[in-house]
């Protein structure tokens, strides 16, 4: 049988369970925050890169624009611009000519073979590839739509909005100065 003063006392103060949840609301708010300017980098070049729109190839119609290849650097490298290493026959690397290229990349396995010797290549684009890149460019774009929704949120339901600015502001300057330091 329950008594006011246990009654009472339950319902004073939160329960364990609901300072759990409240830790956890904070936190969730405090990486989100952080990490949503980089969510909605990586989404962003990864769209970009789905369709090979940061890679420029010689004689090709389609040439990427310079901004473009460099998020895709920052993306896939984490440099702003392809560092090169030294000229070949320098430093201890094997010297590369074409002629030896064209060696090594004999002596590699080649990618497999099909029945009747024709690989994935040899038929077409693969309408299934085709279809999963526009899903994860879906995907991409629901990524950075419920970002932002998240930030908007963290504005919205938290009392102190200079915590989030401060986040946000953390979550773009730390990843921003690390690439301006590497240059």
């Amino acid at each position: 049988m329950n008594t006011p003063a246990t009654t009472e006392t339950r319902l004073q103060g939160p329960s364990k369970s609901a300072a759990r949840l409240k830790w956890a609301r904070q936190w969730h708010l405090y990486l989100g925050t952080l990490f949503a300017p980089s969510i909605i980098f990586f989404a962003f070049t990864g769209s970009l890169q789905l369709f090979g729109l940061h890679e420029s190839h010689p004689g090709d119609a389609y040439q990427a624009p310079a901004w473009v290849q460099k998020l895709g650097s920052i993306h896939k490298d984490q440099v702003l611009t392809k560092q090169h290493g030294p000229p070949p026959g320098l430093a201890g690397q094997p010297d590369r000519t074409p002629q030896s290229d064209e060696a090594h990349k004999a002596a590699q396995p080649g990618p497999p073979q099909r029945e009747g010797g024709r690989r994935n290549e040899d038929r077409g684009p693969n309408k299934l590839t085709f279809t999963l890149k526009w899903f994860f460019l879906a995907m991409a774009v629901g990524l950075i739509f419920s970002t932002l929704l998240g930030i908007y949120m963290a504005f919205k339901f938290n009392r102190s909005r200079t915590l989030v600015w401060g986040m946000l502001f953390l979550g773009t300057a730390i990843p921003l100065a690390l690439i301006l330091m590497m240059v």
